[in-house]
């Protein structure tokens, strides 16, 4: 009797071979990174976020939310310890150098010589409203790339979350509470209660 050829004994083409992540090579990290420090103004963040989940699609919104608040955690600015992190989780070392030089090498070498030319004009009163008006459209950005970061836990409905989030702000930003001492506190808090939700829902 010839071998049963159904469809039911092919096995199944597997889609994860079939569809490799997309890995970013080390110069697509560089210039990656790159082009998001040349349009950070006021805040890499904003426009990291924007390359990284919505363009590349490299991460979840959710996974770029995790590893931004372990680099937040991180001694150093937030935004360097985020190029490291994420360069060296699809290449090792050599992609976390990569992601790091492309972030900071090209705003280096253009605020060299912003910064000599600051120093012979920056008393003009032109430059200070193009700067005023720079800010504020900085601050905007900043605004706008908290909402997105929130959508994760809205979308969710994670109370909890959300709740934390909310006390933090009203703790630092309200209060005016120490920064170490709110983060000692809401780390182990945030820790205890994610590990109790996931105890109730696995099975």
């Amino acid at each position: 009797m010839p071998p049963d050829s159904s469809p039911a004994a092919v096995p199944a083409p597997d889609i994860a071979a079939a569809h490799p992540p997309n890995r970013p090579g080390l110069a697509e990290l560089f210039f990656a990174f790159a082009k998001m420090s040349l349009a950070g103004f006021g805040g890499v963040l904003v426009w990291a976020r924007r390359g990284i989940v919505e363009q590349h699609r490299w991460m979840t919104a959710e996974e770029f939310n995790e590893t931004f608040a372990l680099c937040h955690f991180l001694p150093g600015p937030n935004i360097v310890n985020l190029s490291m992190v994420f360069g060296a989780r699809f290449r090792g070392i050599a992609g976390g150098i990569a992601a790091f030089a492309g972030l900071l090498l090209p705003p280096m070498a253009l605020m060299t010589i912003l910064g000599a030319l600051y120093a012979r004009y920056g008393e003009i009163d032109v430059l200070r409203r193009i700067l005023a008006g720079v800010s504020c459209a900085a601050v905007g950005l900043a605004i706008a790339v908290v909402f997105r970061m929130m959508m994760p836990l809205i979308k969710k409905r994670d109370v909890i979350g959300l709740g934390l989030m909310v006390a933090v702000f009203i703790a630092i930003g309200l209060l005016r509470l120490p920064l170490a001492a709110v983060l000692l506190a809401a780390t182990p808090l945030s820790l205890a209660i994610n590990f109790v939700m996931r105890r109730r829902t696995s099975p």
